[in-house]
């Protein structure tokens, strides 16, 4: 396996934060991943005046995913408006289990985990058949 550089594919993700649309919270969030391909696909946080139709930054990255040709995502970090590392919320976990499944390595304050221990126990594809 290659090793990644974490510090890369953060900066990717700081990238996407500079573009966030967040005049609301006042805070902008940027995420970025590693595909299966060697592709990397990054996303920002999209408010809305009307609140519940915010985007997380997540959506924006599943879409580009989906836009530049779909694949597994492998690798993946979150940061906020200061450029620190944070975790994706619940539904977040849920929409990243979707398209890197268990395995995804995900960058978190206290290290990388795989999202198998971020989403314990998740519900998946495998539950619809």
């Amino acid at each position: 396996m290659t090793e990644i550089d974490w510090d890369v594919l953060r900066e990717a993700a700081r990238g996407a934060m500079s573009r966030a649309y967040a005049p609301y919270s006042k805070y902008p969030v940027g995420v970025a991943a590693l595909v299966d391909d060697g592709r990397t696909v990054v996303g920002c946080n999209v408010e809305n005046a009307s609140y519940g139709l915010g985007l997380c930054a997540e959506c924006g990255l599943v879409s580009q995913l989906q836009a530049t040709g779909g694949g597994r995502l492998t690798h993946f970090t979150c940061v906020d408006g200061e450029g620190a590392v944070l975790v994706p919320c619940g539904r977040c976990r849920q929409l990243l289990y979707e398209f890197g499944g268990p395995e995804l390595l995900l960058e978190t304050p206290g290290g990388v985990l795989p999202l198998s221990e971020m989403l314990p126990q998740a519900f998946g594809p495998q539950h619809l058949n």
